[in-house]
C-alpha cells in the first residue's frame, strides 16, 4: 500500500481562493437592500441586453435612479476576483467620475451577471462579489447588490430575492478574445 503526499497549493491558487467571497461572507458585509430590485434588474436587462458571460457595472443614486452603466463579457479563463474587478473598474472610470473626496459614499454600485447554470452562488460569483466590493473601495462607491441572470430569471445572492422575468437568453456566443481570456468590454452607457 502505497501512501502519497499532495504537494502543497501553490502560492497563485491560494491568492485566486482569497480573492472570493462566500456567501456568509457577503451576507454578513451588510449590503443594502434594493427598494425596487425588480426595476432595477428590467432597467439594466433592457438598456444592455446581456448574454451569457455579460456583467453589469451599474451606478445607482441615493435615490436609486440610474446614474451610469457599462457591460463587459467575461472570457472563459481561471476566474480570478483581481481581474474582475481591475475590469470593473476601468469601466466605471469609463463612464462616471470617482467619489474619493466624499467621506461617506453616496452612490451604490450593484452587478448584474448574466450566466449559465442555476442562480444559486458558485465560486464565479464569489470572485464577482470580490471584485465588486473592491472595485467599489477603490472608487468611492458603497457596494450594493449582486444579481445573477439565468435561464431561470434573475436572483440578488445573499437576499434570497428573485423574479422569473427577465431572464437570460437561451442561446449567445460571446466574442472572441485576443487577450489572454481576460475581461473585453462589450459596450457601455452612461446615463445622465
Amino acid at each position: 500500500m502505497a501512501f502519497g503526499i499532495a504537494a502543497p497549493p501553490s502560492a497563485d491558487s491560494v491568492s485566486r481562493l482569497a480573492r472570493l467571497l462566500e456567501p456568509g461572507e457577503w451576507a454578513a458585509a451588510g449590503i443594502p437592500l434594493l427598494r425596487d430590485p425588480r426595476d432595477v434588474v428590467t432597467g439594466l436587462y433592457t438598456r444592455h441586453a446581456p448574454t451569457p458571460s455579460t456583467a453589469v457595472i451599474a451606478v445607482l443614486g441615493p435615490d436609486e435612479r440610474l446614474a451610469a452603466s457599462a457591460s463587459l463579457v467575461r472570457q472563459p479563463a481561471a476566474v480570478d476576483g483581481w481581474e474582475l474587478r481591475n475590469a470593473l473598474l476601468t469601466r466605471l472610470r469609463q463612464v462616471i467620475p470617482h467619489d474619493l473626496r466624499r467621506r461617506t459614499p453616496i452612490r451604490t454600485a450593484v452587478l448584474l451577471y448574466c450566466r449559465e447554470g442555476r442562480g444559486h452562488w458558485t465560486e464565479e460569483d464569489g470572485a464577482w462579489m470580490w471584485g465588486l466590493r473592491d472595485a467599489c473601495t477603490l472608487h468611492g462607491l458603497r457596494c450594493g447588490a449582486y444579481i445573477t441572470l439565468t435561464r431561470d430569471g434573475w436572483r440578488i445572492l445573499g437576499e434570497g430575492r428573485a423574479g422569473r422575468r427577465p431572464r437570460s437568453p437561451a442561446h449567445a456566443a460571446a466574442p472572441l478574445s485576443s487577450d489572454g481570456g481576460a475581461p473585453v468590454a462589450h459596450r457601455y452607457t452612461a446615463a445622465r
